[in-house]
């Protein structure tokens, strides 16, 4: 397997780099958090790579502070996404010219289509797959059954999970070699940064979920308030309710205290009939 990836390493980040980021990518989950989901996994995994790239104090903040922002995706394909960003952070450490913000950029693109992937295989085929071989062995009593389980799971994920750290690197690697050649960094930065936007505004509209069963009207004609706005607007409720975060989020409040306001003002909405279960 080795020789394979053998000539991507002519530059500051090795082999043996990688591989310790494949280990630290293993707790990614752990630190997951309602705030801005697996950005400290994210965040953590990358740190020894970012403090050998930026030996500068300075610099070495600011790289970890740029993987700070909210990101999600799924665990067990983390280390490809991690391995890009690591990529673009070298490439950036040896061109002062690197426009930073294709780092989050691309990483934002890269969210939504790779958790799409990821859950579908991981969650949706593999863990039931397992499941189903385990479950049909316990029920007969046999102790193979949760062994076999944890082996049909976990065997692809971290043979998976391994191998992706260093596809990952390699392409993004190639990646901002052929990009810098050919002169499309700031069209690339303007596709990725609109792809971003689209995946967070999917991401709020999945996610968020608001009524406001208020009647208006009488009779048959009788309709809600959210149905109503959102006939008008579709999804205007969520998009409220998004402007509202927002407003606080840049009045620079506590998101533990946005978040602790939302709870209670819902309790409260709820108990007088503004607020409703979204069925």
């Amino acid at each position: 397997m080795s020789f394979k990836f053998e000539a991507a390493y002519d530059k500051q980040i090795t082999r043996k780099d990688l591989q310790q980021l494949f280990f630290r990518t293993i707790p990614y989950e752990h630190s997951w958090n309602y705030e801005r989901m697996g950005n400290v996994g994210f965040t953590w995994a990358l740190m020894p790579i970012l403090r050998k790239l930026y030996p500068d104090e300075t610099e070495f903040r600011a790289a970890m502070k740029r993987h700070m922002e909210l990101y999600n995706v799924t665990p067990y394909i983390a280390t490809l996404p991690i391995s890009i960003a690591a990529a673009m952070e070298e490439a950036n450490a040896a061109d002062e010219s690197f426009d930073t913000s294709a780092i989050s950029n691309v990483k934002l693109a890269l969210m939504g289509p790779l958790s799409g992937i990821g859950d579908a295989f991981f969650w949706g085929t593999l863990r039931i797959l397992a499941t189903g071989i385990g479950t049909s062995l316990a029920l007969q009593g046999s102790i193979l059954g949760p062994i076999l389980f944890l082996l049909v799971f976990n065997v692809p994920h971290y043979v998976i999970r391994y191998l992706l750290t260093f596809v990952g690197y390699r392409f993004g690697s190639d990646m901002i070699a052929k990009i810098q050649e050919s002169g499309l960094m700031d069209t690339i930065v303007k596709m990725t940064s609109i792809m971003g936007a689209m995946v967070i505004g999917a991401m709020t509209m999945e996610m968020i979920a608001v009524d406001i069963p208020v009647a208006i009207g009488v009779g048959e004609d009788v309709t809600t308030v959210a149905e109503l706005l959102n006939g008008i607007f579709p999804g205007f409720v969520t998009l409220m309710m998004f402007g509202i975060v927002y407003y606080m989020l840049k009045k620079k409040m506590n998101p533990l205290l946005i978040m602790l306001i939302i709870l209670l003002a819902s309790i409260v909405c709820a108990y007088f009939g503004i607020l409703g279960v979204v069925g």
